[in-house]
């Protein structure tokens, strides 16, 4: 007890008394009270005794999610600021480093950086995993028995391969660079669960199964849904979901099925009914259904592929690499030695398959849940766009193996919190986007101002427009 102000029972009294307590707190630690009638005193005053001005929003913000998730047990501050770095300046790390100097005044040189995700490679990896897992399933209730798999590619900015930077199949169009291929496993509502990569060159139907069997294994979870689209679809990955005890809901390549199931799909009437279940010899079943909102757009796309090559044809473009099966090369049919022409027959005969979609299951659920499971792979798609896009997970610009997993990691984490901040932005019914709200905070910043007598820190964050009174009053910093 170093003072007694006063004390009473009158609300008034008591606000008057604080009042005087704030005044006595400021005398005594020698902060000096600012005379604004004084133009030159506040210049002297503030300005001059002015120790730094930094961005303070997004460490308030995103610093705040990132505790709350339950990172803040890897005790290390050089790894959060990447994490926020990585939502608010997506760059190389080289130009992380400015970022870091010039708005938070952290002095960090890029080898510092290169040294941390050395050691981050070997130390974090199953952790940031067993984090996110553990939030995601809170978040969900407990439950998590259904998980979304999707593969993509990430390209590399060099010409040369390595043991893990392979030419491949690029989902991205850089046929000509070499890539490595993630591996993403989400939860429901697209809350990221586990990732692995992979070589470049490897077919992606391979990358499925070890990632959901060590996800499954690490776990101790006894039965999971696992949904994935056509591109994950072969025989193989089949017959082992079953015999590993998983149920699945596939997208189903139709058109590469036998004879007569084929027969089965375009002989249904379904005009009367939307949905035609088809019982396959090995007990799988196959959900066909038909959309006539689906069927326009395929329409549309086979005539735009098609107006495509009849322009490329007149103007004696079309090259020998057009000779392949390809899109809508498959069009293209080849008269005498040179000649080439549009094959009317088989665009017509595609036009049967117009709106019609497969889905190969070997749960129990109705049509209406495998359908509905099947449309939240959505969710995936939408995590490597905004990690694409918005995280700008590539180009990844580094060469070793190690840090190129030691910057999946960091790009996992921000992700993370780039869902935990767009899941509490729900919660408070928030108009705002995860990328609007980030963008806000990036304008709040806090000065720090030594005082004049007894040279002490004080740091004030300032907000000043209604959009950061807001958030700042929406997540109570």
């Amino acid at each position: 007890m170093i003072k007694t102000i006063g004390s009473s029972s009158d609300p008034d009294l008591v606000e008057q008394l604080v009042k005087e307590g704030e005044t006595w707190i400021k005398d005594k630690i020698g902060q000096k009270e600012l005379d604004f009638t004084s133009e030159r005193d506040f210049t002297e005053t503030i300005l001059e005794n002015i120790e730094q001005i930094t961005v303070a929003g997004t460490s308030l913000l995103l610093g705040k999610i990132f505790d709350e998730i339950g990172f803040d047990a890897i005790d290390d501050e050089l790894f959060k600021q990447l994490v926020i770095a990585r939502l608010c300046f997506p760059a190389s790390k080289l130009k992380t480093t400015d970022f870091l100097s010039k708005y938070h005044f952290l002095s960090v040189e890029a080898q510092h950086i290169y040294r941390y995700m050395d050691k981050l490679h070997n130390s974090q990896k199953e952790l940031v995993q067993d984090i996110s897992y553990a939030h995601s399933l809170k978040v969900l209730n407990n439950e998590i028995s259904v998980v979304f798999y999707d593969v993509t590619t990430l390209y590399f900015e060099v010409d040369h391969e390595d043991e893990i930077r392979k030419t491949g199949f690029s989902k991205e169009g850089k046929h000509q660079n070499p890539q490595i291929l993630l591996g993403l496993l989400v939860s429901v509502d697209g809350y990221p669960l586990a990732y692995e990569i992979f070589e470049g060159n490897k077919y992606e139907g391979h990358t499925m199964l070890p990632v959901i069997d060590g996800f499954k294994n690490r776990y101790n979870i006894d039965q999971l849904i696992v949904v994935a689209d056509s591109g994950l679809l072969t025989s193989t990955n089949i017959q082992e979901l079953c015999a590993k005890g998983y149920e699945f809901i596939l997208g189903a390549r139709i058109k590469n099925e036998t004879t007569d199931i084929k027969s089965q799909i375009l002989s249904f009437d379904y005009s009367q009914t939307k949905e035609q279940l088809i019982v396959k010899q090995d007990g799988i079943r196959l959900l066909v259904t038909y959309s006539e909102k689906r069927a326009q757009k395929d329409k549309h796309n086979r005539e735009k592929g098609l107006a495509k090559l009849e322009k490329k044809i007149k103007s004696g473009k079309l090259t020998k690499s057009n000779i392949n099966n390809r899109g809508y090369n498959k069009y293209l049919k080849m008269d005498g030695e040179i000649s080439l022409t549009i094959d009317r027959e088989k665009f017509n005969s595609d036009g049967k398959w117009d709106g019609l979609k497969g889905y190969l299951t070997n749960t129990e659920l109705s049509n209406k849940e495998i359908m509905e499971s099947y449309a939240q792979l959505w969710k995936i798609e939408k995590a490597f766009r905004i990690s694409k896009h918005d995280l700008k997970i590539r180009p990844v610009f580094h060469r070793i193996k190690r840090r190129i997993e030691a910057h999946i990691c960091i790009s996992f984490v921000a992700y993370k919190i780039y869902k935990e901040l767009e899941r509490q932005l729900k919660i408070k019914s928030s108009n705002l986007s995860p990328e609007k709200a980030i963008d806000i905070a990036k304008t709040i910043y806090a000065i720090q101002v030594k005082t004049p007598n007894q040279q002490h820190l004080i740091t004030k964050t300032i907000l000043i427009t209604q959009e950061q009174k807001m958030l700042a009053k929406m997540f109570n910093f």
